[in-house]
């Protein structure tokens, strides 16, 4: 599985450097390992057919423009989507990885304790997850 960010790197558009910057920022930062790939080097053109063919362009757009993102040839979306994924702490759900286990329950008395019920007061669950002792 590699991530692949699809980037232009002759744009003289300032707000798409900035954004391709923004991802692999942030991709580093969170420590997921990436490929970048320039769809404007020579060489790159089946890479380029690849995102176009592949990638959503914008409404009204003919072709799709970098930066785009792919895990291995899944599409995954373009900036909008990873911003927005990123702010909702949802970026390994947009990037199609697989969710860390969870973590294993824990043992008391050698015993795995049981799941406190859900009281419902009609639209509202109340999750017992909170336990309040009182000390003489």
């Amino acid at each position: 599985m590699v991530i692949k960010v699809y980037t232009s790197g002759i744009s003289g558009n300032k707000e798409v450097k900035k954004r391709q910057q923004r991802i692999m920022m942030i991709l580093e930062s969170k420590g997921i390992a990436y490929e970048a790939i320039d769809i404007t080097e020579p060489g790159n053109e089946d890479d380029k057919q690849f995102m176009q063919d592949h990638a959503k362009p914008k409404e009204g757009a003919k072709h799709p423009l970098p930066p785009q993102i792919f895990n291995e040839l899944d599409y995954c979306g373009d900036y909008e989507g990873f911003d927005v994924a990123n702010e909702n702490d949802e970026l390994e759900i947009f990037l199609k990885m697989p969710l860390p286990p969870a973590p294993p329950a824990p043992v008391v008395n050698g015993k795995v304790p049981e799941p406190e019920p859900e009281v419902n007061f009609g639209k509202i669950t109340v999750h017992r997850e909170l336990k309040f002792r009182l000390e003489n």
